[in-house]
């Protein structure tokens, strides 16, 4: 893991923890990180010719937040950038590199090619369950507005029925 910047130190030390670092310190604790970074390990490229890989333990832990918070791999990426307690979690720092969308989908393709995946999740539910802790599967929805022209100029000179306006604050958008 990357040595922390003046602000991830920063972070770190002030008063109230959220719900997300709560829940990621606590997943730092239960999960026996090295027994599965060693499954993975045999099929993990190594450094050598070309770009150096990032850390498997770093790859790992993003892989486990993007399933646990069911997010996209460039959403994924975006909330390494936005979300402190995620970067931290991955061992992260603004000060480095952080993985991309297609390095993000590349190692999850690794674990599907070697068959990982289910197993190991598998085998986190099945310490978690052991600590007491069980899993439900929710969804975040995204609630973007994402704006549109009001005209009805178009061949039968209606409104797209699938587009209904709303309003946020005071002012009215149609989409």
């Amino acid at each position: 893991m990357n040595q922390l910047s003046f602000a991830d130190t920063e972070f770190t030390s002030k008063r109230r923890k959220t719900r997300k670092e709560l829940f990621l310190g606590r997943m730092n604790e239960l999960i026996p990180w090295l027994q599965l970074e060693a499954q993975i390990e045999p099929f993990y490229p190594k450094a050598g010719n070309g770009r150096r890989p990032y850390p498997l333990a770093t790859m790992l832990r993003i892989h486990f937040m993007q399933n646990w918070y069911n997010m996209s791999d460039p959403a994924m990426e975006d909330a390494l950038y936005e979300i402190t307690s995620m970067r931290l979690f991955a061992g992260l720092s603004l000060e480095g590199a952080i993985p991309d969308h297609t390095t993000i989908m590349n190692f999850r393709h690794l674990l599907e090619k070697h068959k990982l995946g289910r197993k190991l999740f598998k085998e986190v539910n099945k310490w978690l369950s052991d600590s007491g802790t069980y899993f439900k599967e929710g969804t975040i929805v995204d609630a973007t507005i994402i704006e549109a022209a009001s005209s009805t100029k178009n061949k039968s000179n209606a409104r797209d029925p699938e587009m209904h306006q709303t309003q946020k604050g005071k002012q009215w958008f149609f989409g």
